[in-house]
């Protein structure tokens, strides 16, 4: 355990002793806590230094030699590597963190703060959605805005700090609904008028997810005039594009234009080439993205650090089968005539959606989670293992499945290609995500499978493409952990080791850094991360949870202090 030294008598006896000592008494001073040892990485970019952190409350107060300056708590940090928290750019845990506030998975990896809203936000949630919110979620709305809820999540106490996007597609069911048609005018405003009030209550901006009805629904107009909102109030605009295979460079096409017209900031949610077709496009994608950047768009990007995606099963078939509620695609499925339309298109490669199921094939399509426990037999199979097994093809074993689970069937994508993932590890203009949910490895979390991204992409980093590839520097993929993501969300006080910063801060050995999870058994905690401050509490010790709430709700920058 970290010595907590408890030592206020001895402090004073020090300062006593010092006065009497002439001109030196004057150079001790009093801190919570002193990090002593460490090599620093301030968040810059650049090597690191050996030397001190020291910590009053929540914030920095000094950073460097120290000296003889005495402290409550002390720890040792000789040989480790002290950072900046990480800054998890696109989280999914909003329902889990409500069940379980620690976030082990991530706070094990040194993520102080989690970034929420892609596409689907916990707010602003009218009379219908509040009521479905259980069935979709898992969890009771206690709240109606998004602000309500994250001021409510706060309360209830979590480890990291949380802030979140405005989610596009949840403006949209707000007041559309799940219809695919062009929002009226008067809807239009209205969506207007509840992404000022997301603003004004702290929101980063709008995100879209733009491969999922009812978000897909949406066209670029409408996104552009929600954007030049956000970019009122300072705001970004993140989007899981359109298509991040065959079409993606009209994705990026699209993304561009909405930064143009709305004289926005945007961020390209988990950048990949999600096709063998694609993949040789690398180079052409980069220089597409920063010939916009040479024009003055500030366009960033993240990723997550795994060259296979998850999503539901739901995504192997056309965005037309998925419109309305859940029942309505369940009786396109029973329907026979329907069921071979849709089988028919399963295989036919198109511009008008991303289709998982030629990207991955059915062998590279991995089942990870059920709704009906009937089916967990399946958790770890593939959906030609699955298909060979039932002795039906894999596009009636798909509509099969979701029938029978009642809802979306969890799922993992080989999609990827291991050499692009590393490639954009080292991209400068790209941070980094787990695109999943913060768990424990425990209790009802185990009930399921995940990707094991949940448990690891940030300690990947570290460990595979810092340590072992060397692809990228310790200095560097920490900017890109926590300076660049605080820099491109505008959060004030975040993202560097400052004097005057909060004191979000992890400890880690980078000799020893180390993700476990793997595809057959993701529910294995990373290793090697030491100690984590969220606000100048320790939340994480030797590495293990504390158990301490110190995580807060990070406003943007449109929030104004009452």
């Amino acid at each position: 355990m970290l010595i907590m030294k408890f030592k206020i008598a001895l402090c004073a006896l020090v300062i006593i002793t010092l006065v009497g000592c002439g001109n030196d008494a004057t150079k001790v001073e009093n801190y919570d806590v002193i990090i002593r040892g460490g090599t620093i990485y301030d968040g810059s970019g650049e090597a690191g230094v050996v030397g001190d952190v020291a910590i009053n409350g929540d914030q920095i107060i000094a950073v460097g030699d120290i000296g003889s300056a005495v402290a409550i708590q002390e720890v040792d940090a000789t040989g480790l590597a002290v950072a900046p928290g990480f800054i998890n750019m696109m989280s999914w845990g909003p329902s889990t963190l409500i069940m379980d506030g620690r976030g082990v998975s991530d706070i094990k990896q040194g993520v102080t703060l989690e970034v929420f809203g892609e596409g689907f936000s916990f707010g602003p949630l009218n009379p219908a959605m509040k009521e479905n919110f259980l069935t979709d979620w898992g969890v009771e709305a206690k709240w109606t805005t998004l602000g309500e809820y994250l001021e409510y999540l706060e309360e209830k106490g979590v480890s990291p700090n949380i802030s979140s996007f405005v989610g596009a597609a949840t403006l949209r069911i707000h007041e559309v609904g799940f219809n695919n048609r062009k929002a009226t005018p008067e809807e239009m405003e209205r969506m207007r008028e509840q992404m000022r009030a997301a603003m004004k209550e702290g929101a980063l901006g709008v995100a879209s997810s733009l491969i999922y009805p009812p978000g897909s629904f949406a066209d670029t107009e409408e996104l552009i005039e929600l954007s030049k909102v956000a970019a009122e109030y300072g705001g970004m605009y993140a989007s899981h594009m359109r298509d991040e295979a065959d079409s993606i460079f009209e994705a990026v096409d699209e993304l561009i234009t909405i930064t143009r017209e709305a004289k926005i900031a945007s961020e390209i949610y988990h950048i990949k080439l999600a096709s063998p077709r694609v993949w040789g496009r690398y180079d052409e994608l980069v220089a597409k993205i920063e010939a916009a950047q040479a024009e003055g768009l500030k366009i960033t990007a993240d990723i997550y650090t795994y060259p296979a995606g998850s999503t539901g099963l739901d995504s192997v078939f056309p965005a037309w089968v998925k419109e309305g509620v859940r029942e309505d695609m369940v009786k396109r499925f029973l329907d026979p005539e329907t069921r071979q339309r849709i089988i028919r298109e399963m295989n036919q490669l198109s511009t008008e959606w991303e289709n998982m199921f030629l990207n991955a094939k059915p062998e590279g399509i991995l089942l990870v989670g059920f709704e009906n426990k009937e089916l967990d037999k399946y958790i770890g199979k593939t959906l030609a293992f699955v298909s060979a097994e039932r002795g039906t093809s894999p596009e009636n074993t798909a509509m099969d499945l979701i029938v029978e689970n009642g809802n979306r069937v969890q799922t993992v994508y080989f999609t990827q290609s291991e050499d692009v993932v590393r490639k954009f590890t080292a991209v400068p203009w790209v941070s980094f995500n787990s695109d999943a949910a913060a768990l424990a490895a425990e209790g009802a979390f185990l009930e399921d499978s995940t990707h094991p991204r949940a448990y690891g992409s940030f300690a990947r980093l570290l460990a595979k493409y810092v340590r072992e590839e060397k692809t990228v520097p310790l200095g560097e993929a920490i900017r890109k952990l926590a300076a660049l993501p605080a820099d491109n969300m505008s959060l004030k006080g975040r993202g560097y080791l400052k004097a005057g910063y909060f004191a979000d801060i992890a400890i880690f050995n980078p000799d020893t850094i180390q993700d476990h999870a793997t595809f057959e058994k993701p529910h294995q905690y990373a290793t090697g991360m030491k100690y984590v401050f969220v606000n100048g509490t320790l939340v994480l010790d030797e590495g293990e949870p504390t158990g301490a709430t110190a995580g807060r709700f990070i406003r943007g920058p449109g929030w104004k202090k009452p």
